[in-house]
């Protein structure tokens, strides 16, 4: 089997490049004109890029097997995240990479802002000793407003702490004992700013933070307070900030990032009382090592199906725990046994989960199931990404069930499904042993490791047809992984078989001819 392509059309690691020289192809095109990189997508599954490559809709649409798009770095403002997910291109980027790089950035932003170091260090190179004019303020014992506690935020609050200053926040969306544990007082946004000695933003930039802190909220202010920003331009309006320090509502202000970048002229460059840096927050070795080699495995990831859970155009709702993340690949497997017994797509799939799976949200499994099912069905590549839209227009619906009980296994997770007027059932758990089971198909109970070749087969519950089947496939030279027998409640016998390796050719016929063998379905990888 071909090794998929990958194109790095900027520098990254070399151990991002050799994360992906695992399991594909690496053409290297940094420096590349667009030309150049068109051609290279004509044939390319994955695409890597930081921020300099603009990774639009016409770009997209020339690339036929691309299947994600790698931004190493935290944003993804120069990819068109909506051509993407309708072409079912996955889009990842490297989320945490720079979290402790922005944390430390943001302090040394604090600190040089605190005691006026940029001014101080002018001065002295100009050859000036002005020891009294440069009085900063301690941090200790002041107030640190943080507006946004993610990663960067909860990071700072931690060396925020250190220095023994006390912290409010700002974040709808962190709730009362995660913000005790982070030892900070949750307040909203207007007490946060007439509270703080010092603000810091690590909000994202969107349609309802855009141009969030401007001259209304900087005017009930504490006096003197100082505002750092390095998280997203155009959060805090310059204009506003510039004539608040002018008029000496504000001390000062820290600035990395900008509204237009790159950027040579902001009203902010004109005043002294202001810290600036060029957006330096992940421009740290060991920042950009980290996002290189992170994206590199999430795109590989991507490549070889899996559910990449950082994933920028997927909804799965609130994060995926921990508990569920195993019982991904089982609903996969599972959406691709259903279609398989039945031989073709219900209009409706009805995911239902017991036992411990019903503490977290049934979504995720879902989106696994649909993409399993789907995959058997259509030529159509069918990603995690582009799964419910190709569902959608195939007329499938997803029904989610969660029933707290389960009478056999911890954990259960069922797929119904009706066609031609006939009811299919698959279900299935993880065993610690086992891995991935296969423990029903149409009510007959079974518990069949899944394997990527299975042969379930109907039979009558007589002597000797295992014993037939067992010689015909040793006799064809398949070998057998793993054999069971289930039954029904009502009668009848199933039998399952894990193979290593694939079924020859018309070999399903000769099962089916077998004395006692009433039917047989072959599943395979498509």
């Amino acid at each position: 089997m071909d090794r998929p392509i990958v194109v790095v059309a900027e520098p990254i690691a070399v151990a991002g490049v050799e994360a992906l020289e695992a399991d594909c192809e690496v053409l290297r095109l940094e420096g590349s004109t667009r030309d150049e990189l068109k051609a290279a997508l004509a044939v390319a599954s994955g695409l890597v890029v930081r921020s300099a490559t603009e990774v639009d809709a016409a770009l997209i649409a020339i690339a036929p097997k691309l299947e994600v798009i790698g931004r190493a770095g935290i944003g993804v403002d120069n990819i068109d995240v909506e051509a993407a997910t309708e072409a079912g291109v996955l889009v990842v980027n490297a989320p945490n990479a720079n979290t402790i790089s922005a944390a430390e950035h943001t302090m040394a932003l604090l600190l040089a802002q605190a005691r006026m170091i940029p001014e101080a260090d002018a001065s002295l190179r100009s050859g000036v000793w002005e020891k009294s004019r440069f009085r900063g303020v301690e941090l200790h014992g002041k107030t640190l407003g943080i507006l946004g506690l993610g990663k960067i935020g909860s990071l700072v609050a931690e060396r925020a702490a250190a220095f023994g200053m006390h912290i409010v926040a700002y974040d709808p969306y962190v709730g009362e004992e995660r913000a005790r544990r982070l030892g900070v007082e949750l307040c909203d946004l207007t007490e946060v700013m007439a509270k703080a000695d010092f603000v810091t933003v690590h909000l994202p930039r969107t349609r309802n933070t855009e141009g969030l802190i401007g001259k209304e909220l900087l005017a009930g202010a504490k006096p003197g307070m100082r505002l750092i920003n390095v998280a997203r331009g155009g959060i805090v309006d310059e204009d506003a900030l510039a004539e608040a320090v002018r008029g000496g509502t504000l001390a000062g202000a820290a600035f990395d990032v900008f509204s237009v970048e790159p950027a040579t002229d902001s009203p902010l460059f004109e005043l002294p009382q202001v810290v600036v840096t060029p957006h330096l927050g992940a421009s740290t070795r060991e920042a950009q090592d980290k996002s290189g080699v992170s994206v590199a495995e999430a795109v590989a990831d991507a490549l070889r199906g899996e559910l990449v859970l950082s994933a920028v155009n997927i909804d799965l709702g609130p994060a995926v725990s921990d508990d569920v993340k195993p019982y991904l690949a089982l609903a996969e497997a599972l959406g691709h046994v259903l279609v398989s017994m039945a031989r073709g797509l219900p209009d409706v799939i009805t995911v239902r989960v017991q036992g411990r799976l019903a503490d977290f949200p049934v979504r995720p499994l879902a989106l696994g199931a649909i993409k399993g099912a789907l995959a058997g069905v259509t030529n159509q590549v069918v990603s995690y990404v582009n799964a419910p839209t190709v569902a959608a227009a195939r007329g499938l619906t997803i029904r989610e069930e969660s029933i707290p009980e389960s009478a056999d296994y911890q954990a259960y997770l069922q797929l119904t499904g009706t066609i031609g007027g006939r009811r299919r059932v698959v279900a299935g758990t993880l065993m610690e042993r086992k891995g991935p089971v296969l423990v029903e198909v149409d009510g007959y109970e079974i518990e069949l490791p899944i394997t990527a070749f299975m042969l379930l087969i109907r039979n009558e519950d007589i002597p000797g047809t295992i014993g037939r089947v067992g010689s015909l496939l040793g006799d064809a030279d398949v070998n057998i992984a793993d054999m069971v027998v289930g039954r029904h409640p009502r009668g009848g016998a199933m039998m399952g078989l894990s193979l290593y390796t694939p079924l020859p050719a018309g070999m399903v016929d000769h099962v089916v001819a077998l004395t006692g063998v009433a039917s047989a379905r072959y599943i395979e990888p498509v």
